[in-house]
């Protein structure tokens, strides 16, 4: 049998992480940006997950994904569940993890298609 990847239509593609660093067609980020097959936000202010506030999710629950990745720098911290349950509240189902995990699982999600949004924060 043969098997091929199937990269899907998007637009974007991470291409590599290292901490501090999001590579996003081979173009390097070093900030927090807001990521989806089709969009590319490298303006989203928070820093880290302790600068997290119910404000910086707004502008992903207007893209209406049906899943939002966050990744929360080189290790998984979670913010406070209370930024998360307008999120959840809306039928937006949010999965918390470490950057890597994050730019790892936005390709695999991306690949199929899905209404994918990536929140990462790079250290």
């Amino acid at each position: 049998m043969k098997l091929s990847l199937d990269q899907g239509n998007a637009d974007y593609r991470i291409t590599a992480y290292e901490p501090g660093r999001i590579s996003i067609n081979r173009e390097v980020y070093e900030t927090s940006l807001l990521l989806t097959p089709w969009q590319l936000d490298t303006g989203w202010p928070p820093n880290t997950v302790a600068e997290l506030e119910a404000r910086h999710l707004e502008p992903l629950a207007a893209l209406e994904p049906e899943l939002i990745l966050l990744g929360t720098g080189e290790r998984l911290v979670f913010p406070d569940r209370s930024l998360l349950v307008s999120l959840i509240g809306a039928g937006i189902g949010v999965e918390v993890m470490d950057t890597a995990a994050a730019c790892r699982t936005f390709n695999l999600v991306m690949a199929e298609d899905r209404r994918v949004v990536a929140a990462l924060l790079p250290r």
